[in-house]
């Protein structure tokens, strides 16, 4: 019975956090927040009690099987400092069975000075005499920059006339003095959801607003304005999201060559500043 609950997990709710349905607003599960609030104490010997001993908790990651004790290390190891919970998924597909997927934003003190990561984890709990248990896990990697939870967002409009959108913002770049950032990209594109929750932090956005301004550029499936990337010479061949940097004058000052925004779940925020700072215009 045990592996039929952890292939329940395995093949429902360790779905891609980007392809589980809509977010739910709260767990409402204790056991959960006992699970947390181990880990913000970085309470080993606390942490490794809501594990299923017998029979032996499943715990998988991105680099395959794992053991309680590792997963006891890996959370304990970030020195949690503050963790908020995106709840994806809860549900109880049957009595003494509950199944959670979530992301944790974590401000981790294992770095100095602390910084925040993200961590993706599926969970599976079940009832074992009387207490609740963690039965089976699946978890992503860390990582620097928040992950879309769904993909359903539309940030390329399909049916746009692209060059009129590029000779619009051209035109509110010049009226305002700022360079243009031109990304192409497409709904579907997993990384081009992480960089539109990147320009959305708090840090990137401020820059963004006072020095760029954005248009997105949808090419389908590789099948739309493409004459539009080889104008600004950004190579389909080379991923998406790919990036180009324009003057107020629509001469053009960069063009990604080398696919340095297609993995961008890899980026940190430092990575997409940097990025920004390079090519802002020169200040008066």
């Amino acid at each position: 019975m045990r592996f039929r609950f952890v292939y329940l997990l395995l093949g429902l709710a360790f779905l891609p956090s980007h392809i589980v349905g809509q977010v739910a607003k709260s767990a409402g599960f204790p056991p959960l927040e006992q699970w947390k609030t181990a880990v913000i104490a970085g309470n080993a010997a606390m942490l490794k009690t809501l594990y299923s001993a017998d029979p032996p908790a499943r715990i998988v990651t991105v680099a395959g099987e794992s053991n309680t004790d590792a997963a006891v290390a890996f959370w304990t190891g970030l020195k949690a400092r503050r963790i908020k919970l995106d709840i994806i998924q809860s549900e109880s597909p049957q009595a003494g069975v509950q199944q959670i997927v979530f992301q944790a934003e974590i401000l981790s003190a294992a770095t100095s000075p602390p910084r925040t990561v993200y961590v993706t984890e599926g969970q599976l709990w079940q009832q074992q005499a009387g207490q609740w248990r963690l039965a089976a896990t699946k978890r992503s990697e860390p990582t620097r920059l928040q992950q879309p939870t769904s993909t359903s967002k539309v940030i390329y409009a399909p049916g746009l006339d692209a060059h009129a959108e590029i000779k619009e913002a051209l035109a509110q770049a010049a009226q305002q003095h700022k360079r243009l950032i031109v990304v192409f990209g497409a709904n579907w594109c997993y990384d081009c959801h992480v960089l539109d929750l990147a320009f959305h932090r708090t840090d990137v956005a401020g820059v963004l607003q006072h020095y760029y301004v954005v248009v997105h550029i949808d090419v389908g499936e590789g099948d739309k304005n493409q004459d539009i990337m080889q104008q600004y010479q950004v190579p389909m061949k080379r991923g998406i999201p790919a990036l180009a940097v324009l003057d107020s004058n629509g001469k053009l000052l960069y063009s990604q060559q080398g696919g340095e925004f297609e993995k961008a779940r890899s980026l940190a925020p430092e990575d997409v500043l940097a990025f920004l700072n390079k090519w802002k215009p020169a200040t008066p």
